[in-house]
């Protein structure tokens, strides 16, 4: 497994990146032999050191955790806590599911700023990219916006082959869009 090492004006020194790359695979490995690839960054929050981690453990899949601690080893050693946990949670339901199913489509991601500023109706599009549409369930698809970190996720329902988005609510619950063609 890959493991990328990104420290943001933050010198992390080489034993603490050996001794995350280790920790993260050990953990990785345990549930998902086959891992891709993982991330870490570390940034500072105040006072505080904040370690994010990306795990993409299987082709379609996207697992995420943090901590925040004072000194870089404490911080790392709480999101690798986090992805342990989480790893281990979700290891059936990640193996159960069929992860490979994606479509490519493409996305246009508008900014808000620079729509307010042009003088025309029609929004400015920004930037243009390709990006996975997972085929899954609807539990599958709550599942993987779980994992991922996400807000929402838009996927395409396997029941009915149609587009369907589900989104984390502000109540903490989940909302889910089935649109009727008619």
């Amino acid at each position: 497994m890959q493991v990328i090492i990104n420290g943001h004006q933050i010198d992390l020194g080489d034993s603490w990146r050996t001794y995350t790359t280790e920790k993260l695979t050990d953990i990785a490995q345990k549930y998902f032999p086959n891992a891709l690839d993982a991330t870490v960054k570390v940034s500072r929050s105040g006072d505080l050191l904040k370690s994010e981690i990306t795990v993409h453990p299987v082709q379609g899949a996207v697992i995420s955790s943090e901590g925040k601690a004072g000194d870089a080893y404490a911080s790392i050693d709480e999101a690798l806590g986090k992805m342990n946990r989480q790893l281990n949670k979700y290891k059936n339901k990640l193996v159960g599911h069929k992860y490979s199913t994606v479509e490519m489509v493409d996305m246009s991601v508008i900014d808000a700023e620079e729509d307010k500023e042009e003088a025309g109706e029609a929004p400015v599009i920004i930037a243009e990219m390709q990006t996975e549409l997972p085929i899954c369930t609807v539990a599958t698809a709550v599942m993987r916006m779980d994992l991922s970190g996400q807000n929402a996720l838009l996927f395409r329902n396997t029941a009915h082959g149609g587009l369907n988005m589900v989104y984390r609510r502000a109540d903490g619950n989940i909302g889910w869009v089935d649109p009727k063609n008619k």
